[in-house]
């Protein structure tokens, strides 16, 4: 159905009155399937759909049936599996990328200004000046590997709470051929429910799609499908958006690794996860299969064979088994105890004084910081132990 988009004025008519009798009784049982600017893409006829799905990013007046919507994914799944590629939902800021206001900018920032790459052959730059929009924004490191790489593996979709013009912009940042995303751009005003992102205007079936995104919460509805980042801090404005008290990377005029980053990492953990979907060996049909059943599996690898205790890291009679830093662990694979044995290999701790803490050290444990687990979280890898040191207590 979406195919007749290319010239909607051509292929959805005005129904006269007097037209025949045949032509009336097929319109009677239409299904809808779908609308442009109020008239049915089959019959013409006007006529409002509540339950109809705006997909703005396509054509600004595309409104969607569920049944219509149903039989595209099912088409393009079917399609897309044939080509060995799943679907990957893209998060902008600071996921991706980085930005703030022109204003904004810190005097330890000042030197940025003057060194901006040309916005005429963005491929080969990184820091960018958009005056147009009173802005710099600064690309991830790997970003531009990332999307190559993955674009071999997925039908990727960038999603943004950002304004349309903005998304397109990041767009030509990121994309100045126009390989990767095609119109598969969603900006703010595409969402169906405020504050909230949600694949209900993605036309990808759930099992087949993986999201990339820093914030949790925007996906009630999809936490099982989403591969949570960790955030891209590169500019002051950002830090302190979200309460940090500390300088930037760019007022330090450092950089994330572009090979041992968040988002070579990432690649890493995606390329896992699409070999074990596609593994021949799994005996299920490609169809029947659930990318975040996967997900969760391969998630499992990170932290196998180790058992862990906590020490002093959650609050008193609070349950261990409901706090988030046991879950997560759980998640990763590891088994999470209470008390300590011959069998527990890392103890968790804030504190070096703690009994729990003496003992690791004495019996020759890891004993790690609690970032330990929330590092392996955000990079699908164990990390060394020796990088999350426990800080000595202070008498």
């Amino acid at each position: 159905m979406l195919e007749s988009m290319k010239d909607p004025e051509g292929l959805t008519p005005h129904v006269e009155a007097e037209e025949s009798l045949e032509t009336s009784v097929k319109k009677d049982i239409c299904t809808h399937p779908g609308f442009f600017r109020g008239m049915c893409l089959l019959c013409g006829q006007v006529m409002e759909d509540d339950t109809a799905v705006r997909f703005g990013y396509i054509h600004k007046d595309l409104k969607l049936g569920n049944d219509e919507i149903a039989r595209l994914r099912n088409r393009d799944l079917k399609n897309l599996l044939g080509h060995k590629k799943l679907y990957l939902v893209l998060d902008l800021d600071h996921t991706l990328l980085n930005s703030t206001r022109l204003l904004d900018i810190t005097p330890n920032e000042e030197y940025l200004k003057s060194q901006t790459d040309s916005i005429e052959d963005v491929s080969r730059g990184s820091l960018f000046r958009l005056d147009s929009m009173h802005m710099m924004t600064k690309l991830r490191p790997f970003v531009r590997t990332f999307l190559k790489e993955a674009s071999n593996l997925f039908e990727m979709y960038i999603y943004t709470m950002g304004e349309r013009s903005y998304a397109l912009e990041m767009e030509k940042l990121l994309d100045p051929e126009k390989i990767y995303f095609s119109s598969r751009v969603i900006a703010q005003d595409d969402c169906t429910q405020r504050h909230q992102k949600g694949l209900d205007v993605v036309l990808g079936q759930e099992s087949a799609v993986l999201i990339l995104d820093d914030t949790e919460p925007v996906w009630a509805k999809h936490k099982e499908n989403l591969i949570l980042m960790e955030r891209y801090h590169f500019f002051a404005s950002s830090c302190r958006h979200f309460g940090f008290n500390c300088r930037s990377l760019s007022e330090l005029k450092s950089d994330e690794s572009d090979t041992d980053g968040a988002l070579a990492s990432i690649l890493t953990a995606l390329k896992q996860i699409h070999s074990t979907f596609f593994d021949s060996e799994l005996g299920v049909n490609l169809l029947e299969r659930d990318v975040r059943q996967v997900m969760k599996t391969v998630r499992k690898e990170v932290l196998k064979g180790c058992k862990v205790v906590f020490s002093r890291v959650f609050p008193t009679k609070f349950q261990s088994e409901n706090h988030c830093l046991w879950k997560m662990a759980e998640q990763l694979g590891a088994i999470c105890l209470t008390e300590v044995d011959s069998l527990v290999t890392h103890v968790i701790s804030t504190d070096t004084g703690t009994e729990k803490s003496r003992w690791a050290v004495q019996e020759k444990k890891f004993l790690v910081n609690p970032r330990w687990i929330e590092a392996a979280n955000y990079l699908w890898q164990k990390q060394p132990e020796e990088n999350f040191p426990v800080n000595q207590t202070k008498n």
